[in-house]
């Protein structure tokens, strides 16, 4: 199942089911195309939990030849989640920001402290993230609050996808320009969901609709007005969003 959030011509907010046969939208027997309607995030999360360096061709570039011991994790609030379609506005003034093809991990349930064992079944599913990157400021400090939690820099969507619809080696693409930056497969993560979700969860509840960004592949590069950018997940979809300059 791919169950989808949108508003409809009426402005009315609706879930769905986004079937793949026929690329329609359908809501309790009416049916809507795509291209009519405002896609919105697939997720309202209280919080997201990001995963830095979840590959390690990505710790490798960013200077570090060691596997973690554990997740490092840094958190984006709210007001960074965009849609399928919506702009990535680039803030104001800085000169490298970059795309992280990632793909999230939605939670159906409250959960605190639960096993590796169980965790799947917190899961309602799996959707497409990309993860703006302000590396002007990331640098220059410790905490990441001015690089990574700007408004706007957690576009996600278009869909969240049942497990069942995600392969155990998923591709994870992404596509600047129509040109492939960044490529990978689930199986190559440092963490599984399982191991993400289960450690996560022993310090910070996790609330239905919060996400896990499950980390980006080797690849990041600077984005620029105009550009086009795509972030593809097996089983989930393309998330497609283009980019404009204040």
């Amino acid at each position: 199942m791919r169950t989808i959030r949108f508003r409809d011509a009426m402005g009315l907010e609706r879930v769905g089911q986004w079937e793949t046969q026929d690329g329609h939208i359908v809501v309790g027997g009416q049916t809507y195309d795509p291209v009519e309607i405002d896609i919105l995030p697939p997720a309202t999360p209280s919080k997201v939990i990001c995963q830095a360096g979840g590959y390690m061709d990505h710790r490798k570039e960013s200077g570090f030849e060691d596997r973690p011991e554990r997740p490092e994790l840094f958190m984006k609030g709210p007001n960074c989640v965009v849609g399928h379609g919506d702009a990535i506005e680039l803030p104001p003034g800085k000169e490298i920001v970059e795309f992280e093809a990632e793909f999230g991990i939605v939670i159906s349930r409250q959960c605190r402290a639960i096993d590796e064992s169980v965790a799947l079944e917190y899961v309602e599913g799996f959707t497409c993230v990309n993860d703006i990157s302000n590396r002007d400021d990331q640098h220059e400090e410790r905490n990441w609050v001015r690089g990574k939690a700007f408004d706007g820099s957690l576009p996600m969507g278009p869909v969240v996808a049942s497990p069942d619809e995600v392969p155990e080696d998923a591709t994870l693409r992404l596509r600047q320009n129509g040109t492939v930056k960044q490529e990978t497969t689930r199986e190559m993560m440092i963490f599984s969901v399982e191991e993400l979700i289960s450690d996560i969860s022993q310090l910070i509840t996790l609330e239905p609709g919060d996400v896990i960004a499950t980390g980006t592949p080797y690849g990041p590069d600077t984005l620029s007005a105009g550009d086009v950018v795509e972030v593809e997940f097996e089983g989930v979809g393309t998330l497609r969003n283009h980019v404009t300059a204040p």
